[in-house]
């Protein structure tokens, strides 16, 4: 058994590879062989949202704070608000984020297969961001 302290980890600023907008990323856990499963807690402030990606094996996310956008590819963007919980199945094509005035947080749960959490593909643009 192992116990991490709440402030163990340091935050993480969010990638501009993988995000636009001001992100933080506070790691909860990370998988150790042979377990796959990790978890971050993600904060989005306004205006911010992830690239579009895929995770080889799905993500859950589950809001914890503000108002935000899930979407995937040829579907509406849908609001997310605390408690919601969002079920991502592998390989679906999707972005995540805050509303243009709300900052947005959630947990986000999701493994690791051959090394990858998930696949990091072009940014949302203006046009598909709802604000």
């Amino acid at each position: 058994m192992e116990v991490t302290r709440s402030g163990a980890q340091p935050s993480i600023k969010g990638s501009e590879e993988n995000y636009t907008g001001a992100v933080r990323i506070d790691p909860q856990f990370t998988p150790e062989e042979p377990a796959r499963a990790g978890c971050t807690l993600v904060t989005f402030e306004p205006g911010a949202r992830t690239r579009w990606h895929f995770h080889p094996l799905g993500q859950h996310l589950i809001v914890t704070a503000g108002s935000g956008w899930v979407q995937r590819e040829g579907g509406p963007a849908e609001a997310i608000h605390p408690g919601d919980v969002v079920w991502i199945a592998p390989g679906e094509k999707h972005w995540h984020g805050a509303t243009a005035s709300t900052a947005m947080s959630h947990i986000a749960v999701q493994e690791k297969l051959e090394g990858k959490f998930a696949t990091w593909l072009e940014p949302v643009s203006a046009a598909q961001y709802p604000g």
